[in-house]
């Protein structure tokens, strides 16, 4: 395979990985909590193909980077509903461990654990889940939770040094890779109860994003056509004629 024709296709991948990754974002522009990533590329030598190729250089996705900034706070005045203001994560609960999203749509089972939206535990302080009685449901600033104006527990929301090591993965929800402690949220955050953090997705610059990185995609699928059509064709045609 000719270098150049190599060069393209890694190309192509890479515009693929980025086209999934904006494709999510903008699906999930209404999905409370979440936060867009984009996906850089780098260079990708490989020297053991120097042999057959005729550059061993291409381009590849590189992990993505996650916009951490946060989303405007929107009132919804559902009690269950819960904004987290400034830095941190709510700590949840799911079958493959301890995870951590902004996403504070909760709801209360028929045993009035508290749980997301998809059905994961939330924790509160010392990692057990919180249950609530009857009644109407409140949240402090300081996480603090009541049913019918009596206390059930504090939410646990935890913060880390740099956000690094965390993993997206689903919409709204991270894992900390190993060596990625969580510790206390800051004092300065607050929990804003009858309100939802919303996606920091800005929808206009995405379209854009959309449309540049589909454009590339094409240029490169022509890109191929031509070295395996016209240069490659025209090749063989030369050598049948000698």
């Amino acid at each position: 395979m000719a270098g150049g024709t190599y060069s393209a296709l890694s190309g192509l991948r890479t515009r693929l990985a980025q086209l999934d990754r904006i494709a999510s974002d903008i699906a999930n522009a209404g999905t409370a909590g979440y936060k867009t990533e984009r996906v850089p590329t780098v260079e990708a030598r490989r020297p053991d193909f120097n042999q057959v190729l005729q550059t061993a250089i291409d381009v590849a996705a590189a992990p993505g980077l996650i916009d951490f900034r946060d989303g405007s706070i929107q009132t919804t005045n559902r009690d269950l509903d819960v904004a987290l203001e400034g830095r941190g994560f709510f700590e949840i609960e799911t079958s493959e461990g301890v995870r951590y999203t902004r996403n504070g749509q909760f709801s209360r089972r028929p045993d009035g654990t508290l749980v997301t939206a998809d059905g994961a535990v939330v924790r509160g302080d010392g990692g057990a889940a919180i249950t609530v009685g009857e009644g109407a449901i409140s949240f402090e600033p300081d996480g603090a939770v009541r049913a019918g104006g009596v206390l059930a527990g504090k939410l646990k929301v935890v913060d880390f040094g740099d956000y690094v090591g965390l993993r997206r993965e689903e919409a709204g929800r991270f894992r900390a890779e190993a060596g990625s402690t969580p510790v206390d949220a800051p004092k300065t955050s607050r929990i804003r109860g009858g309100a939802l953090e919303s996606s920091n997705v800005q929808l206009p610059e995405r379209m854009v994003q959309l449309t540049e990185v589909s454009r590339a995609f094409e240029a490169l699928q022509r890109g191929i056509t031509t070295l395996m059509n016209d240069v490659d064709g025209r090749a063989i045609s030369e050598l049948g004629r000698r």
